[in-house]
């Protein structure tokens, strides 16, 4: 793919797990690691920032009644395993999602991640991806109704105003960040 090595070089695709796993290397991408973690946190922080503001927060038609019981690491490694996209789709995702949650003013929560994550991914797979399943795997795969994965989409897009371009820098800057993070956190490379 053309956006990885104009973005970042090969030693930050490599770290991250962008290129092996497209050439039939089987395991966990790094990059899958870092970014379930970055939302763990993300969500422990907006839960801390929820009850000491004593807000409540906005209910989307991402929020399901009850979370999921997987995990977001999980969940991540069960998307990145059934669906086949490249790890640099979950790049593109997660910028995605910083982009939704900032048009929509919502935060994520335990509630909302998993249906946002399946959502971004699935859009990212699609615009990024050569090959790419239909909804109504992607919506199995996530465990949830194709008729649901069609409106979550929906409403995903129109939020993005369907601008779901992503520069090369932009993806850089992103990879950089989730590697920064990585870093941070020790989350080390799985062979």
């Amino acid at each position: 793919m053309a956006l990885k090595s104009e973005a970042v070089g090969p030693e930050i695709c490599a770290s991250l797990g962008l290129d092996k796993y497209e050439n039939g290397v089987s395991g966990t991408p790094r990059v899958l690691l870092i970014l379930s973690s970055v939302l763990e946190r993300t969500i422990s922080k907006n839960e801390k920032l929820l009850k000491v503001s004593k807000k409540k927060d906005a209910v989307t038609i991402f929020h399901g009644l009850k979370a999921p019981i997987l995990s977001i690491q999980q969940y991540v490694e069960r998307i990145f395993k059934y669906s086949k996209c490249s790890p640099s789709c979950f790049v593109v995702a997660y910028i995605y999602i910083e982009k939704f949650l900032q048009r929509t003013d919502a935060n994520l929560t335990p509630l909302n991640v998993h249906r946002i994550l399946i959502t971004s991914i699935m859009v990212a797979a699609k615009f990024m991806d050569d090959e790419c399943h239909e909804n109504a795997y992607y919506a199995k795969v996530g465990g949830i109704s194709t008729a649901e994965l069609n409106s979550l989409e929906l409403n995903f897009l129109f939020n993005l105003d369907f601008r779901l371009f992503v520069t090369p820098e932009v993806f850089g800057k992103y990879c950089l960040q989730l590697e920064k993070e990585g870093l941070r956190n020790r989350i080390n490379l799985l062979d």
